[in-house]
């Protein structure tokens, strides 16, 4: 199962941060690439390989060609964000302050896989309480350039770009977020944590964390338990896409 859901998630945290992220930061950067154990086969893709010297462009050099070519094919790690086609079910509970009760609600995340496998598109609908529908989309990606996750993340909330990377457990079972934003409130850019973390095949739960407006203090502001629906999942999707 896949831990890169994130988007469902970054969906209402991007709303959550607007309330209890009221605190600059810096995002983590240089995050080290832990590779997974028994690391799932890449979707199937033709091998790389370099265009004769004459099918070139004027000046390009083949090792050059190569490089780009090995930079878009897909692999083990587009594969593993592949694990979360299907649709899932969410319920949410979050916190404006680590005191505060939690507001309640529920959420439908759609996620599939584009550009030949190389990102993975989710797309979120809820209703926030008291702030009527939610829409949000996002895509997540794996860089071979920089053996890092990435995500990007946009929704009818507001009018800025959540962006971020992230990092896989040695086991395969946690996928850790550090994203980085615009609060309304400061104006200055802030960070936020997310852990996607798999508890079955069909199932996971998604958790954010961020720094209280006053203390500073990291607290606990989101979380969102989801199961896929039957028969929305990976080899269903497949299966339509080939006809077979």
């Amino acid at each position: 199962m896949r831990h890169q859901l994130r988007a469902s998630l970054a969906a209402v945290v991007a709303l959550s941060a607007t309330f209890a992220f009221a605190q600059s930061g810096s995002p983590t950067s240089n995050q080290k690439d832990t590779k997974p154990p028994a690391a799932p086969k890449a979707p199937a893709a033709k091998p790389a390989t370099p265009p004769s010297t004459g099918d070139l462009p004027p000046g390009m050099d083949p090792a050059d060609m190569q490089a780009y070519m090995d930079a878009g094919m897909p692999g083990p790690m587009h594969a593993h964000l592949a694990k979360s086609v299907g649709v899932w079910e969410g319920k949410t509970m979050s916190w404006m302050a680590p005191d505060a009760p939690p507001t309640e609600g529920t959420c439908v995340s759609t996620i599939t896989t584009m550009m030949d496998g190389k990102f993975v598109r989710s797309e979120i609908k809820g209703d926030i309480p008291g702030m009527g529908a939610f829409v949000g989309l996002g895509i997540n990606g794996y860089d071979n350039v920089s053996k890092m996750f990435q995500a990007s993340w946009i929704d009818n909330m507001g009018t800025g770009m959540m962006t971020g990377t992230g990092t896989l457990s040695a086991d395969g079972k946690v996928l850790t977020w550090n994203m980085s934003f615009y609060c309304p409130i400061t104006k200055k850019q802030c960070i936020m944590r997310e852990v996607d973390t798999a508890t079955g095949p069909d199932s996971m739960k998604l958790e954010m964390f961020g720094p209280h407006p006053k203390t500073g203090k990291e607290f606990k502001s989101m979380e969102i338990v989801l199961h896929r629906k039957a028969g929305t999942g990976p080899a269903k999707a497949t299966a339509a896409a080939t006809g077979k």
